[in-house]
């Protein structure tokens, strides 16, 4: 009964718990914002099917058309581009930084049979949206079923 009582005791147990803990909380948040610690970044993307299409949708807000680059490579969709930095003044005092700068790419790997030449891309309000037209294999094909 003695030696259920008797732990072995460990003082940085807790220690090495806190700091996974710690670390997990800041992956989270970096994830969260999408910054990396070598200052890239990677705009969210939403990739949506309805009937006919598949959709891709990507949040780059400040992005001129001329700064951005979409294409196609062996079925992989790459959205890349650069949110260029304001010019800063000298009589400007930044107290907070939480906008992004610089380039980023986002690979996207796309179903076999993608018609390329169908694509196509619009971008309002920060968002852009580039539509690709199902490829047969994906569409749904309903079968009549036979009672008997």
């Amino acid at each position: 009964m003695l030696n259920r009582a008797l732990k072995i005791w460990e003082p940085f147990r807790n220690l090495a718990r806190l700091e996974d803990d710690f670390d997990a909380l800041m992956d989270s948040l970096f994830d969260r914002f999408k910054l990396t610690f070598d200052g890239n970044w990677y705009p969210a993307v939403d990739v949506v099917e309805n009937d006919g299409n598949l959709e891709i949708k990507a949040e780059i807000p400040g992005i001129k058309k001329e700064d951005l680059k979409i294409s196609i490579t062996d079925n992989i969709l790459t959205i890349s581009g650069e949110k260029k930095k304001e010019s800063e003044t000298k009589d400007k005092h930044y107290h907070r930084i939480e906008r992004y700068y610089g380039s980023f790419c986002r690979t996207i790997p796309l179903p076999e049979g993608v018609d390329r030449d169908k694509v196509k891309a619009s971008y309002k309000d920060g968002v852009l949206t580039v539509t690709l037209p199902k490829p047969e294999s994906m569409k749904t094909k309903e079968i009549e079923v036979e009672i008997k």
